[in-house]
């Protein structure tokens, strides 16, 4: 009886170890990416602490001027009163300031404003983190679905009126920058023809619910998404037409067009769906291109979002924030590589063989 006993808990330990080892087996290629991933954060925590604290410029000093302007008061004792006033102290050498700023992030604190106590990078997350994301967001599939479209319709109908117009507004489009075309569309939509707001995010006098309100903010988020997408649209249409030419070649391409099916079948069937395989890293990629460029061009319009704040931090010298928002953008970026991978080696089981 207790020999029975002992097989039969061998048995279950024999099968919990083989799931377990076959579930990290066949998920090695995931397992991995989340390795690199990690290293690739604690890198650029490295790196961006120390890179910032050698931006020109220091805080305490420009805070000591603003007060002696402000007070009229000598700058030596603007610099003591800043010392006093501000949370930082200069004295704690930069590797203890390391040091305690990695213990918060272990600990969920990515920092406080060296000028305000109650401003944390936690609390710009929670309060301007959704705007930026929510234009970002609705830019990129803005620009990803025109694109895609415009691209794989480039590489089916290579001459035409259509191909030239399209390689017209790509060649436009791409050689004014983005913030740029931000102004052009304030201008014109904003000042001259007064059809769009040219700041805010709503109206502050809306009731914060119901369909009124998301009309109202997707109102004012128009011109910022129009002006994200400008830009991008062109890219992803010469990525699309670039995989697409590829596609063409293929032994499928020419059974459909054998067996008469129609041209928007091929298009959308085969040559588009086969197409944007090589596109999907490229998608996390270019969402953190958006999300990266955010400051400049939410400066432009106004637009209370998490680039906004981090360009006023750095306006400010206001290292713990900066160094806060800095980890949380890299987080958020290698998040989304990190996601981008996984669904291509879903997609493709070619890429996790290529990469075990």
């Amino acid at each position: 009886m207790k020999n029975s006993s002992i097989n039969k808990l061998k048995r279950i330990l024999t099968t919990i170890v083989t799931v377990v080892g076959g579930f990290f087996y066949k998920t090695r290629f995931l397992w991995k990416r989340i390795g690199f991933a990690l290293v690739t954060l604690f890198l650029a925590t490295v790196f961006g602490f120390f890179l910032i604290k050698l931006m020109p410029g220091d805080p305490i000093t420009m805070f000591a001027k603003r007060l002696s302007d402000q007070r009229r008061i000598p700058l030596d004792d603007a610099y003591r009163l800043a010392t006093l006033l501000l949370n930082y102290d200069p004295n704690i050498s930069v590797w203890q300031q390391f040091v305690n700023y990695t213990a918060g992030l272990l600990k969920g604190d990515f920092g406080t404003s060296m000028f305000r106590d109650d401003v944390t990078v936690s609390l710009i997350v929670k309060d301007f983190l959704p705007w930026t994301l929510f234009v970002s967001s609705l830019a990129l599939f803005v620009s990803f679905i025109v694109g895609i479209f415009m691209g794989g319709r480039m590489a089916y109908k290579r001459h035409g009126v259509g191909n030239l117009l399209s390689n017209s507004y790509i060649v436009t489009s791409g050689a004014v920058p983005d913030y740029l075309w931000g102004m052009i569309l304030i201008f014109i939509f904003g000042v001259t023809l007064r059809w769009f707001p040219i700041q805010g995010n709503y109206d502050i006098l809306l009731e914060f619910k119901g369909w009124p309100f998301i009309l109202n903010v997707l109102y004012h988020a128009f011109l910022p998404i129009v002006a994200f997408s400008i830009v991008q649209i062109g890219g992803w249409a010469l990525a699309m037409r670039g995989s697409a030419i590829g596609v063409l070649g293929e032994d499928y391409i020419y059974a459909a067009k054998a067996r008469g099916l129609s041209e928007r079948k091929i298009i959308s069937r085969y040559l588009r769906r086969n197409s944007l395989l090589p596109l999907i890293t490229s998608l996390a990629m270019s969402f953190a291109v958006l999300f990266g460029g955010s400051p400049l061009m939410e400066a432009i319009f106004n637009y209370p979002g998490f680039g906004s704040e981090f360009s006023k931090a750095i306006g400010t010298r206001d290292y713990f924030l900066i160094q806060g928002l800095m980890v949380f953008m890299s987080f958020v970026m290698i998040i989304a590589n990190l996601i981008a991978d996984s669904l291509y080696s879903l997609i493709d089981p070619r890429v996790r063989r290529n990469n075990s």
